[in-house]
């Protein structure tokens, strides 16, 4: 009888130390799944306060020099003029009205990154850029029909500013944006851009040729790997003055 209660109680005390090992599992598990939300929540609010300055701008008209460093091309630095207007109108044009980057390229423009309403986003934790501690965002599209695969966004969360951007297209591959500020900092307009993108997944629209360093076309496995740079420096902004919708079409 003795040796039956012993036994008893040995599988009691058996019990007592598996359930207490379930419940610190059970309770790890709920602490990070807390933890995980939190952040996901951390991260949506920063990019909520992002959209919240950008849409201080309802739209803007701006001229300045856009410089091209492409492997075999020979692009000349171009007089632009640039537009933007709420939610999503963007163009980039020469003065006789030739669309310069392609369409995947509209992600230049931050107002335009963030335009989706529908979005997951991702603490990725922390980046040095220009020398600066950044926050690292993922932000997923919800959209399944949109171009954009995933946008990882470098925040300057003191300032609410995107100093770099990194796009997967399904168009356009992957390109990155570096974004540098100065005069029109309280509008999170930057002062210059640079747009870099490797050249095999680089397509330009309809309609716009380029001239080769030696008069012909390269075999594009030579462009494998190689990268691209569109560097555009703004003299000037003209904000929330408004902007004609004919401005946007081409014509």
């Amino acid at each position: 009888m003795l040796h039956s209660s012993r036994g008893a109680w040995s599988l009691f005390l058996i019990f007592l130390c598996i359930m207490k090992i379930r419940y610190r599992l059970l309770a790890t598990v709920v602490l990070m799944a807390s933890s995980l939300v939190a952040t996901a929540q951390d991260a949506t609010a920063l990019i909520l306060k992002l959209k919240a300055k950008l849409d201080k701008v309802n739209d803007y008209s701006a001229t300045g020099r856009l410089r091209t460093d492409v492997a075999f091309l020979k692009v000349p630095v171009a007089k632009v003029n640039v537009y933007f207007k709420k939610p999503n109108r963007f163009r980039i044009s020469k003065e006789k009205g030739i669309s310069i980057l392609p369409k995947g390229g509209v992600s230049v423009n931050m107002q335009n990154v963030l335009n989706d309403k529908n979005f997951v986003a991702l603490d990725a934790g922390t980046a040095t850029v220009q020398g600066q501690t950044v926050k690292v965002v993922k932000v997923l599209p919800a959209d399944n029909n949109s171009d954009v695969v995933l946008t990882t966004l470098y925040i300057d969360e003191t300032n609410l500013l995107i100093k770099k951007s990194t796009t997967t297209t399904k168009e356009n591959g992957t390109y990155d944006v570096e974004l540098f500020y100065g005069k029109w900092i309280a509008y999170a307009l930057p002062d210059k851009t640079v747009f870099s993108f490797n050249t095999k997944d680089y397509k330009l629209p309809k309609g716009v040729t380029l001239e080769f360093d030696d008069g012909e076309k390269p075999d594009t496995n030579k462009l494998k790997n190689k990268k691209g740079y569109v560097e555009l420096t703004y003299d000037n902004y003209v904000i929330n003055k408004g902007v004609p919708e004919s401005f946007f079409s081409g014509k």
